[in-house]
């Protein structure tokens, strides 16, 4: 590794672009995203050291920086790949940026060494791996000292939030040291004990599981939170059978060619399983989320998802992200004020236009995976309408968000060429058929969330957003993926075909509710077609029932 290293010469062919555009993608174009982070690092690496190297007290508690510096140079030498590994690591992208975001903030630099000092943990897992002796000073978080891609190692002891130890690798092996005491002699090998927790490996494959390293969320550095062994062990279980599932979708073509909805799993890094703070919070009971950032190419933050179609699916979902971002970071997409005004169909509140083309990316990718799950679940009628659902619904949400994307005239010619790509995409599935009652739902499903959204976030007469701090659920996008037999709610109702049914249950809830009149003014929509019904579905908020909150 070396802060001089020359930038490699990065060019996207015209037919690479295409597949991106398109929501997927060839080796080559890949290829270059991962080469295009490789550099952006470099570049953020070398901003750190000249910040280093012109203010010492940066890293004053551990001393001078030349000293970690000098062990990963000769590491590079040594091994140049375990350095590469290193500094293209998603944790790696995460401290740098947050690093540097705190150097831009003046007045956070006094106690900057505890995220300066990162510069030592790496230089230490880069000696460890490639088999070189070291004795150096380490930044400690609570006694603990968290080794990139290896895993974490706590002294004895109680111990300050931040602190210093002293790290001695000899022979392969390691001890650390502080004024409270040393922990034994321990290798990579070592199973683990109190002092010592190695990094979970998900298999098949390399991704990480990692619960341990503090850069390892979206900016700020976080507690380690070790998973139980029951929690690993689903985990394990789960990612095999989506491993599975994601190799069995991908396309086995000359060239590789990763189509909309696939996503090859030797390309993701590391996985960070999200676990709720309330220890009495069930695995049954969490609510399902996922996360990402662009400082941190190829790895996810997740929480654990009830089933492994669930978990492929968020894989599929975040990596579209990753790829999203790491082409942002080559060009400007969109000229984006951040004004928070656009509707996006999978979320409660308004979204600025980089976080509408995220969406539009992310869902294509979902909508092209239970595509490809309809057609492997032929066997499954059961498993085949559930996954026709989400498809036919997916494919109608992305195309709206395209369509707004396109229509919004801030699209640069880069941001055209991936909204064209997606909308080609989207409109040769709108061609695909699906069972009537299953578009059906898809299709009642959207115009519901768009009806309480705008409920719920426009006022007229200029329609535009207000601010809100409503994150209402919206427990009908799911559910409408099946209908029971013997419906009893209105929302059951109007799933299964009865319009007339459910709005007269729906004029039973308060007009103040805006769920019930959202499914009023959908409801009303099929059961009475007129012009005026269509008018209150197009601007719900200007209808005659008052707005939420008004009297």
């Amino acid at each position: 590794m070396s802060a001089d290293s020359s930038y490699p010469s990065l060019a996207l062919p015209g037919e690479d672009l295409d597949a991106l555009a398109s929501g997927g993608a060839t080796p080559t174009a890949l290829a270059f995203l991962e080469k295009g982070e490789r550099t952006r690092r470099l570049l953020l690496l070398r901003q750190l050291l000249d910040a280093l190297a012109n203010r010492s007290e940066l890293t004053a508690p551990i001393g001078p920086w030349t000293h970690a510096w000098n062990i990963l140079e000769l590491s590079a030498r040594t091994a140049p790949s375990i350095a590469e590994e290193l500094l293209t690591s998603p944790q790696t992208g995460t401290w740098l940026a947050h690093t540097l975001r705190r150097l831009h903030r003046h007045h956070t630099w006094a106690d900057m060494w505890t995220d300066t000092g990162r510069l030592f943990a790496l230089a230490a897992t880069a000696a460890l791996r490639c088999g070189i002796d070291a004795d150096l000073p380490v930044p400690l978080r609570d006694g603990s000292l968290s080794l990139p891609s290896i895993g974490l190692v706590t002294a004895p002891g109680q111990h300050p939030e931040h602190g210093v130890g002293q790290l001695v690798i000899d022979q392969g092996a390691f001890t650390l040291a502080t004024d409270r005491g040393t922990t034994p002699r321990t290798s990579l090998t070592s199973p683990p004990a109190a002092h010592w927790l190695p990094l979970r490996i998900l298999t098949p494959g390399t991704v990480a599981l990692d619960d341990l390293d503090p850069y390892r969320d979206l900016d700020e550095p976080v507690a380690p939170q070790p998973l139980s062994a029951g929690e690993a062990a689903g985990w394990q279980s789960l990612y095999a059978e989506a491993h599975a599932i994601l190799t069995a979708d991908a396309p086995t073509g000359s060239r590789g060619l990763l189509v909309a909805g696939t996503v090859d799993p030797g390309r993701i890094r590391t996985i960070v399983p999200w676990q709720p703070t309330d220890p009495g919070d069930s695995a049954a009971h969490r609510p399902q989320l996922s996360a990402s950032t662009g400082d941190a190419y190829a790895s996810m933050v997740i929480s654990r998802p009830p089933d492994a179609v669930r978990l492929a699916e968020t894989l599929v979902h975040e990596f579209q992200h990753s790829k999203l971002a790491a082409l942002l970071h080559h060009f400007a997409l969109v000229d984006d004020d951040r004004t928070e005004r656009y509707y996006a169909p999978w979320r409660s509140d308004p979204r600025h236009l980089t976080g509408l083309l995220h969406g539009a990316y992310a869902f294509t990718g979902v909508a092209g995976f239970w595509r490809l799950r309809m057609r492997d679940a032929r066997s499954d009628p059961a498993a085949r309408e559930f996954a026709a659902y989400h498809f036919a619904l997916r494919r109608l949400q992305a195309r709206l968000v395209v369509r707004t994307l396109g229509q919004s005239g801030r699209l640069t010619p880069h941001g055209s060429a991936i909204a064209d790509g997606l909308a080609r995409t989207l409109m040769a599935w709108l061609h695909e058929e699906v069972p009537a009652r299953v578009h059906y739902r898809a299709r009642i499903a959207a115009r519901l969330h768009r009806t309480e959204w705008r409920l719920r976030n426009l006022r007229p007469p200029l329609h535009d957003p207000v601010p809100s701090d409503s994150s209402w659920s919206d427990p009908r996008t799911p559910g409408f993926a099946q209908v029971p037999t013997n419906p009893t709610t209105a929302d059951e109702f109007l799933a299964s075909g009865d319009p007339a049914t459910a709005l007269a249950m729906y004029r039973r809830v308060s007009p103040y509710d805006p769920s019930a009149r959202a499914g009023a003014v959908v409801a009303t929509a099929l059961a009475f077609p007129s012009r005026a019904a269509a008018a209150a579905l197009a601007r719900p908020e200007s209808a005659g029932v008052p707005a939420p909150g008004e009297r």
